[in-house]
């Protein structure tokens, strides 16, 4: 199934029918409906590495208050990890201190006053959960990311994390860079044939060519286990679909961040 899109609180987010099914809070957050103001505006949920041009804390903060309650979970706490496009997962354990902004790019957790975050801006953004609920994840999976294998590792963390197969856990993939949209050079190609053989999910077009970043999650969460009707996808384009998402290739880096947020049910 597709993710859908809805209002909650003045937010426009988008959210996973299979989530939903298991009553499990998330969303895929959008740039409508926050504070910020441009090239910012509005919803931005992250400062930009390295850039003079920057959204003010308090903004960032307050948008993180909106989408937190428009998923009825003002009154929980947010961890988040400083994204590096690894692999590592870090684990949010119930009644332990958590250290944010440490080097990662996933999350996993079962404590029921915590949400977990990662956030974006043309990378892949994927939840998880078990099927019960108890025990949820968040994923950010840029082309390194993928490549080094973070989906498969954060899939393997949670079915350890709740004692359950991966066979039953369920994923949504958030809106990303579209296949049409992410050129790339040879040596990207090459890496991503590396993993994934001959029928790679790219298109080579003269020196350069196209991933479908999208695709190469989807056959990650089928190899680490997940059945492809246990899988929500997406037709958003963040390049694309400008009046709805950021995006750091078309903005050329100096643009907002979306949000991938999830809990326990």
């Amino acid at each position: 199934m597709l993710i859908r899109r809805r209002t909650a609180s003045g937010l426009t987010i988008y959210v996973s029918p299979l989530l939903q099914r298991i009553v499990v809070p998330h969303a895929f957050s959008t740039r409508d409906g926050g504070v910020s103001g441009k090239p910012f505006d509005s919803l931005n949920l992250g400062m930009i590495g390295g850039s003079a041009v920057q959204d003010s804390l308090a903004n960032i903060l307050e948008n993180y208050r909106r989408l937190s309650a428009a998923i009825g979970c003002e009154d929980r706490g947010r961890c988040w990890v400083h994204q590096v496009h690894g692999n590592r997962v870090c684990d949010v354990r119930p009644g332990e201190a958590f250290e944010n902004d440490q080097k990662a790019d996933a999350l996993v957790t079962d404590d029921p006053r915590r949400l977990v975050s990662i956030k974006y801006a043309d990378c892949v953004p994927v939840l998880l959960s078990t099927a019960d609920g108890g025990a949820v994840a968040a994923v950010h999976a840029g082309w390194r990311g993928v490549v080094a294998g973070v989906v498969p590792a954060a899939v393997h963390r949670l079915a350890e994390r709740a004692n359950a197969l991966a066979a039953t856990l369920v994923a949504a993939i958030g809106p990303c860079i579209g296949f049409e949209r992410f050129e790339v050079g040879p040596e990207v190609i090459e890496a991503f044939k590396n993993v994934f053989g001959e029928d790679a999910p790219v298109r080579p077009a003269g020196e350069k060519g196209f991933i479908d970043l999208q695709e190469a999650v989807r056959r990650q969460l089928l190899q680490a286990g997940l059945p492809s009707d246990q899988i929500d996808l997406t037709d958003r384009c963040t390049v694309r679909d400008g009046d709805e998402f950021f995006s750091h290739r078309r903005d050329r880096g100096v643009t907002g961040r979306m949000a991938a947020i999830i809990g326990t049910r």
